[in-house]
């Protein structure tokens, strides 16, 4: 038996800014801007499409917002966006505005310091996962994420590389491997990998920065199984700790 709902969840900024703003906003990459009455800009975000990304500030719901979000719903006057060409531009022009305007509700990005960004393709070398300053054209990009970031490149390394080549194990890793020793760029090489799994661990990349993480986890361990030395477990566990670490869904 359904439980019947009392009391309508608030609608805070559609009360203020009208179902039709929400409506009208466009299905393109860019960023978002929630201000004060005063115009201070308490928020800044990024969205692959904004009109479906605002949309989702529209009920706030306390059962799946946290404290700090209703709150900063309840103090929103104006909603502004910048429409950008693709979503690698809108992440470069969100981490530039986060780090000139510091709103007081972004908590990731706002520090002073350079920022790091995540970033992979796959290439006809191998997958390559790489870590930079800034978004670059052609590379999937996430991020930023501190200078935590390169920690975080060193373990999704060793676990794609487990991943796609499951018959070897951890100890088996490329040299320097084991010690996070890489240079700029890390390729899995398509030598050592199916074309068919450097595309599913490419895939698994985006679910694991798209707030998956279970899912990415259970990928890794359905993939490597058939480990039974307790070192290559160690091994693979302490990287798959590592990700509980970080934010890694950059989102409001």
């Amino acid at each position: 038996m359904k439980q019947l709902l009392l009391f309508p969840d608030a609608r805070p900024l559609v009360e203020r800014l009208g179902a039709a703003f929400f409506r009208s906003a466009p299905e393109t990459p860019g960023v978002y801007l929630m201000q004060d009455e005063a115009g201070t800009v308490l928020y800044v975000g990024k969205a692959r499409n904004l009109r479906k990304r605002l949309g989702s500030y529209r009920v706030a719901n306390p059962d799946r917002m946290r404290r700090r979000h209703l709150r900063l719903l309840r103090k929103v006057a104006y909603i502004n966006f910048e429409e950008c060409p693709d979503e690698a531009s809108a992440l470069a022009r969100e981490a530039a505005l986060l780090r000139h305007l510091q709103p007081r509700f972004n908590r990731a990005g706002v520090w002073p310091s350079t920022p790091h960004f995540i970033e992979w393709r796959l290439a006809a070398a191998g997958l390559e996962l790489g870590v930079n300053h800034e978004p670059q054209p052609g590379w999937e990009t996430r991020g930023p994420f501190g200078a935590g970031a390169r920690h975080l490149r060193a373990a999704l390394a060793r676990l794609l590389w487990c991943a796609v080549n499951s018959r070897f194990r951890p100890r088996q890793l490329p040299g320097g491997w084991v010690r996070g020793l890489y240079r700029q760029t890390v390729l899995i090489s398509a030598r050592e990998a199916s074309s068919r799994d450097l595309v599913e661990a490419r895939t698994q990349l985006a679910v694991l920065f798209d707030g998956k993480r279970e899912a990415f986890v259970s990928w890794v361990r359905d993939a490597t199984q058939n480990y039974d030395h307790p070192v290559d477990l160690q091994l693979r566990d302490a990287d798959l700790e590592v990700l509980e670490g970080f934010k890694l869904k950059q989102e409001f």
